[in-house]
């Protein structure tokens, strides 16, 4: 049984947020810094990714490990209410993700998923993200 009304429910759920979430900033700050330029949210593209780069054919997702399932703690981490909603939920979503890189990889694209648990180490992230935008392959 859930501890919160409703209604209260509801307010939380509508502050969790789609697009420009702390990871996010933080991965876009860091690949601007790097000097690589790119665009945002492209609609047209399978699962609408975070950072497109278009003349380079390369895709980041920036996810959040909760909500789409990380290999973490984080993303591991079961609510303790309504057990069996937030498991298909979750589980769909991360099998959502699967289906939009696997047709992006399709359509030529090559797609980096960066973790919101990664965005802790910026020397790390910096230079994974460095190898993966100035390989051509």
């Amino acid at each position: 049984m859930d501890t919160i009304t409703p209604r209260e429910r509801s307010r939380i759920m509508s502050l969790v947020k789609a697009k420009d979430t702390r990871p996010e900033l933080f991965v876009r700050r860091l690949v601007h810094r790097l000097g690589f330029r790119y665009r945002l949210h492209v609609r047209s593209l399978r699962g609408c990714p975070d950072l497109v780069f278009v003349a380079r054919r390369k895709i980041i997702f920036v996810s959040g490990c909760f909500w789409h399932r990380h290999a973490c703690g984080k993303g591991q981490r079961l609510p303790k209410s309504r057990v069996n909603f937030w498991k298909n939920k979750l589980d769909a979503n991360r099998d959502r993700d699967v289906r939009n890189l696997r047709a992006l990889r399709r359509q030529g694209w090559k797609v980096l998923v960066v973790w919101e648990c990664q965005t802790k180490s910026a020397d790390r992230l910096a230079a994974r993200l460095r190898l993966f935008l100035r390989d051509s392959r």
